[in-house]
């Protein structure tokens, strides 16, 4: 993987650069919506309706915008037990590690699954079968191959009987002669869309393809809640097409293989739209029952956009950042000339749907200032939707500063409570919702962790606070007193901080006014990184095993670098691979290994940097006393208790 600045000078020039990306508007006041139900959002209707619809509204706000990240349902009651997911594991076949997930119940796609006796990966071209236990007869049982490149698996869910891949296909698609000539547009066109295709996995050696999903556009993000599952896409509307051709555009197609073999076109008239918020794109969610292949794909879409969900075991939560700061262009002596946009301000709005058994329906909309920072930022509880957002900017100095702030909303999805204003002049960089508390990491020269009272859902407040150097991209629970925080370590000078190797630490908050660092380490020097802090899935926790493992690539400077004592320089690659350590409450982190899946020579080859390899491990699990580290070439095992015997299965064909 080639180096990524994203150090703390980076970000300046990226926040610097945005003024001038707008265009044409005025800033907007922040303001709450109420809820709505579905049969009160109106559809599109027609062609006609729609041209209507993107004429009234400035297509060149949309244009150079850019992004941080039918029938009416009643409300779903949120459940009142919305727990924080345990990961350790423990199922029908035994003792073994599941995806890392932010909520109980509701689990979460990612690149590698388990089941207690194989193991599911996918890769760039294929996805493979793999038996794992007992780990001295692993072996290939099968791979479901993908050569052609018109499909790439993304990620996947695994069940006692299905094996389910979501990926990005591009097809060619091709429309009835009739239908071609009516609209005036080419037989045979190119389509980028979101597959997901099912497999009956009953036999292991031979998995059959039993349905298969498509909806056009770009993949979102998924859930999958016991048979039931639910996909979210987004699909860019070209709507400047729209506008200039006589032809009608089609809208956007789907096709569900266990009814239909055509690609079939969503109509206007099942289309529906916010008025208050146009977007030249269409949103659509779907949720499918995967016990009952008679019961047709729900299928929603509207005029709209999303960027991060969240779900719980009853809604699901789709949120996009609105931006309402864009500069106005003025003319001086006949010439067009853009001012200096003025500050960025933005509100998240979120849509709700309720699910149940396959079926999804729209139930409400509301907004609240500020941006979020990913799914993290968004929970319910108790009939509470929570959201947590940073807004204004960090790098100015006036009224217009950054604040953060945490926003409780009803059933009906307005503002019931709100804490405003915490840590002017920084911006989140994790927070986690547990029960009546939340915490929350902000960040500019130090780490503030803060410490949230949701008891009183219209009055939430700040029990306590802890200032300590770095900060942390992913807080984890470790039990109701404690939580982990996975980050950077950093180092300041009078007017810059900069990150340095990655840090994790234990916060102890039995006293919620007086939180404190238990204990710390820190991996490697500046360049360290790890998926982790982008992607909680890499995590593998058992708070039963004492275990913590995770993916990272070490970077250490050199004595000669450490001599001169520059906070700004990078390390030299030295090691990628799972860092897997020991973690109780009496002695902290202590690191029990090191496992690479990289020869020597590909170290020495890496000289100061290291690209991404086929050989980087991506993730870790266990089954039983096993510990499986997988990357696209190997899986290698060992045992967790003392005699470290290892067994390793080459991967490529």
């Amino acid at each position: 993987m080639k180096r990524t600045f994203t150090g703390l000078l980076a970000s300046v020039m990226v926040v610097a650069s945005i003024p001038f990306l707008f265009t044409t508007g005025t800033i907007a006041e922040p303001t709450v919506q109420a809820a709505a139900t579905t049969e009160e959002l109106p559809v599109v209707d027609s062609y006609a309706e729609l041209k209507k619809l993107i004429q009234s509204s400035d297509l060149d706000s949309y244009h150079y915008g850019i992004l941080e990240t039918t029938a009416a349902m009643p409300v779903a009651a949120p459940s009142t037990a919305n727990k924080v997911a345990d990961t350790s594991g423990g199922a029908a076949r035994g003792d073994f590690s599941t995806t890392n997930t932010q909520v109980q119940g509701v689990d979460e796609a990612d690149i590698v699954k388990s089941d207690g006796t194989y193991l599911y990966q996918s890769t760039q071209n294929e996805v493979r079968i793999i038996k794992a236990y007992p780990a001295t007869e692993m072996k290939v049982a099968s791979r479901i191959s993908y050569d052609n490149g018109k499909f790439v698996p993304q990620e996947m869910y695994v069940d006692d009987r299905r094996l389910i891949v979501i990926g990005q296909a591009d097809e060619n698609i091709s429309y009835p002669p009739g239908i071609a000539s009516k609209r005036g547009i080419p037989r045979f066109q190119s389509m980028q869309s979101v597959k997901t295709m099912i497999y009956d996995i009953t036999d292991k050696k031979q998995p059959r393809l039993i349905r298969q999903l498509e909806l056009e556009g770009q993949y979102m993000s998924s859930r999958k809640i016991g048979a039931s599952l639910y996909v979210t896409a987004n699909h860019y509307m070209d709507a400047y097409r729209i506008m200039q051709e006589k032809a009608e555009v089609p809208g956007p197609t789907y096709k569900d293989s266990a009814h239909h073999n055509q690609y079939q076109t969503i109509p206007y008239s099942e289309i529906r739209y916010f008025p208050d918020h146009f977007r030249p794109e269409y949103l659509i969610v779907t949720g499918v029952n995967l016990d009952d292949s008679k019961q047709k794909m729900s299928l929603n879409t509207y005029l709209g956009a999303g960027e991060n969900i969240y779900a719980s075991t009853k809604n699901l939560y789709v949120a996009v950042t609105q931006n309402n700061a864009q500069p106005v262009a003025v003319k001086q002596k006949g010439v067009t000339a853009p001012l200096i946009a003025p500050p960025l301000e933005s509100d998240t709005t979120i849509y709700r749907f309720a699910m149940n058994k396959g079926d999804i329906r729209f139930t409400g909309k509301g907004s609240v200032p500020g941006r979020i920072l990913n799914q993290f930022s968004m929970d319910e509880n108790d009939g509470y939707f929570r959201i947590a957002t940073t807004s204004g900017n960090m790098w100015r100095d006036d009224e217009l500063t950054s604040k953060n702030n945490l926003y409780v909303l009803n059933n009906k999805l307005e503002v019931f409570g709100k804490l405003e204003g915490i840590a002017p002049g920084e911006r989140i960089y994790s927070v986690r919702f547990m029960g009546d508390r939340a915490y929350m990491v902000t960040f500019k020269k130090v780490d503030p962790l803060f410490v949230l009272d949701l008891k009183k859902p219209s009055a939430p407040s700040v029990l306590g606070a802890l200032k300590i150097p770095g900060y942390s991209d992913y807080l984890h629970p470790y039990d109701e007193n404690h939580i982990i925080g996975f980050g950077k370590d950093a180092e300041s000078d009078k007017d810059w901080a900069y990150y340095q190797g990655m840090k994790i630490a234990l916060f102890d908050v039995s006293d919620v006014t007086k939180p404190k660092e238990k204990f710390k380490t820190v991996i490697g020097d500046r360049g360290t990184d790890s998926e982790l802090l982008r992607n909680h899935k890499a995590l593998l926790f058992s708070k039963e095993k004492n275990l913590l493992a995770f993916p990272v690539s070490v970077h250490e400077r050199t004595a000669e670098q450490k001599a001169k004592n520059d906070m700004r320089e990078y390390g030299h690659f030295t090691f990628q691979g799972a860092y897997v350590y020991q973690l109780d409450l009496q002695k902290g982190f202590q690191l029990r290994d090191q496992i690479t899946h990289l020869s020597k020579e590909d170290v020495a080859k890496a000289g100061e940097g290291w690209y991404d390899s086929s050989s980087n491990i991506k993730r870790i699990l266990t089954i039983g006393d096993t510990l499986y580290t997988v990357s696209d070439d190997y899986v290698k095992t060992q045992q967790l208790s003392a005699s470290k015997k290892e067994n390793i299965l080459p991967l490529a064909k």
